[in-house]
């Protein structure tokens, strides 16, 4: 049974990964971030360059000027692609930002629904951060959610529609991760795509030699400085660590593909001597997983929200895009790359490019590697739904008719 999809809002390739290893096969993706296509090129697309349609640049590309110009051929790919997934930028939808209703990136869900009514896939596969179930208040007498208006229009489009808040730790993902995601398909009963995603995870980690619940240590303690550090081979002026021994099934199965003794993207940042002292403090006196008041950020003389210092024998809680957010364990530093990664599931040869970082006004054009990290979809998770999505399809018998003529 063929399996192919279109992918959009792709970012790094988080999700584009874990389907490609279930077997799916991307027809081409849409990422608007020529950082991120970058890292989404060098990872997945490599494979697939030889197919990209003669049509559609092999760049970064965004959703809005695709849909405009090239209507006509996408329409071609009706009744001949089975998947579309992806998921609009979320940073208007988080609960952790300000929450704007008239934030431009909100209007994305629109883009996306452009794209379905345009390529009409068997299947949908949509994902974003679970502030897409709270309302934006509109006026004083109503207000509007996002996750009943996707809902809606997939319905008016003939799509039976199922959704659920998920969080990625239950699936082997060592950090607490909430996300709304939302499956739909023109046959079958769709809540039976999420009986599958649930009923697989036992199988699919047991098959990995893997736990369902990974802490912190187990994910990262590899990857601490204390286990050796070299010459950044990217960064220079930097230090870049080196493995450590193995000590957990996780860090086995993230580490399988390589054999060099130095992690891509675990370039650790130059702390200030005050500011290390400062974050050690903290390690020794501070309640860690738990976001710090700012009457304790103002005792240590930390301008920020929030920070928090990572517990190792919890699942990390949800990383955000700033590096700056969270505090290692142990070590009076701040997070690598790398070690994001770790906590997103990304297997220690998936390879990051760009900026390692960003700032100002450039944070709204540039997607550095952490913020590539930060919005990602974990590929551990994304692998199991895209094999539950093959026993749906099963199920359902769904085929393509290559007769159909384009509508």
């Amino acid at each position: 049974m063929k399996k192919d999809y279109i992918d959009i809002f792709s970012g790094c390739g988080g999700l584009a990964y874990g389907l490609q290893q279930s077997g799916w096969e991307v027809l081409f993706a849409i990422e608007k971030s020529s950082d991120a296509f970058s890292t989404l090129e060098k990872n997945v697309l490599c494979n697939i360059k030889k197919i990209w349609p003669h049509w559609l640049e092999y760049a970064a590309n965004d959703i809005n000027d695709i849909c405009k110009k090239n209507k006509k051929e996408l329409r071609k790919y009706r009744g001949k692609v089975m998947l579309v997934a992806g998921g609009p930028p979320c940073q208007g939808f988080s609960s952790a930002g300000q929450r704007n209703e008239s934030d431009v990136r909100n209007k994305l869900v629109d883009s996306y629904l452009e794209f379905v009514d345009l390529v009409k896939p068997e299947m949908i596969f949509f994902e974003n951060v679970r502030g897409f179930t709270m309302p934006f208040t509109i006026s004083e007498n109503e207000q509007k959610c996002y996750s009943d208006y996707i809902v809606e229009q997939l319905k008016k489009r003939k799509y039976s529609v199922d959704f659920k808040i998920i969080n990625f730790s239950d699936f082997g993902v060592p950090q607490s991760r909430n996300r709304f995601i939302l499956f739909a398909s023109k046959k079958g009963k769709t809540k039976d795509f999420f009986q599958f995603l649930y009923d697989g995870r036992e199988t699919f980690l047991k098959q990995r030699d893997l736990e369902q619940y990974v802490s912190v240590q187990d994910a990262i303690s590899d990857l601490m400085s204390k286990n050796g550090k070299g010459v950044c081979p990217d960064s220079k002026g930097f230090f870049a660590g080196k493995y450590g021994m193995v000590s957990s099934k996780y860090q086995r199965y993230m580490r399988k593909n390589v054999i060099c003794d130095m992690p891509n993207s675990h370039r650790f940042a130059k702390h200030k001597k005050e500011t290390e002292k400062r974050f050690k403090q903290m390690i020794s006196e501070e309640e860690s997983n738990k976001n710090l008041s700012k009457i304790l950020l103002n005792k240590y003389g930390i301008k920020k929200n929030c920070i928090n210092i990572l517990d190792k024998n919890l699942v990390s809680p949800t990383i955000t895009t700033h590096p700056d957010d969270h505090i290692h364990y142990e070590e009076p530093r701040i997070l690598t790359v790398r070690e994001y990664a770790r906590l997103q599931s990304f297997p220690d040869d998936f390879e990051f490019k760009g900026k390692y970082t960003t700032g100002g006004k450039r944070r709204k054009v540039e997607v550095p590697r952490y913020t590539q990290v930060g919005n990602a979809i974990p590929p551990l998770f994304a692998e199991q739904v895209g094999l539950a999505l093959n026993k749906y399809m099963q199920k359902y018998v769904i085929v393509y008719d290559n007769s159909k003529k384009d509508s």
